[in-house]
């Protein structure tokens, strides 16, 4: 799912469903859950972290998150979800370029690789 604005976890999505619920965000009304978001960063609360953990946990995250700049709370909620549940959401920050042709892909594939790197394969069909 591309998300052309910031998002915020925190009153942003609905945890139960994995719902966009910020009434001024682009993208009200769809589910992050399963899906891949593609957004150019977080927004704001350090409460973004809790939630997302916990979205993780229920099963209504995103599959990975794709951003164009780092955001340390979103981190901090998918390491403690792996930690704490065994779960995970992979997080990738990419160039701005970079970023540009995975919002345009239709489909994305990230396979890890040594240490904290990861591996983006764009695909015309899975």
């Amino acid at each position: 799912m591309l998300a052309t604005a910031p998002l915020s976890f925190w009153g942003g999505i609905d945890v139960e469903t994995g719902t966009v619920i910020d009434r001024s965000h682009p993208a009200i009304g769809q589910s992050v859950a399963g899906r891949v978001l593609v957004m150019p960063s977080g927004r704001g609360s350090s409460s973004s972290s809790s939630v997302l953990a916990e979205a993780i946990r229920l099963g209504t995250a995103p599959a990975a998150i794709i951003l164009g700049e780092a955001d340390p709370i979103l981190v901090v909620g998918a390491l403690v979800a792996a930690r704490l549940y065994g779960r995970s959401c992979p997080l990738v920050v990419l160039a701005a370029e970079d970023h540009a042709a995975v919002a345009a892909a239709p489909f994305v594939r990230i396979a890890p690789e040594a240490g904290d790197r990861a591996r983006l394969d764009l695909a015309a069909a899975p």
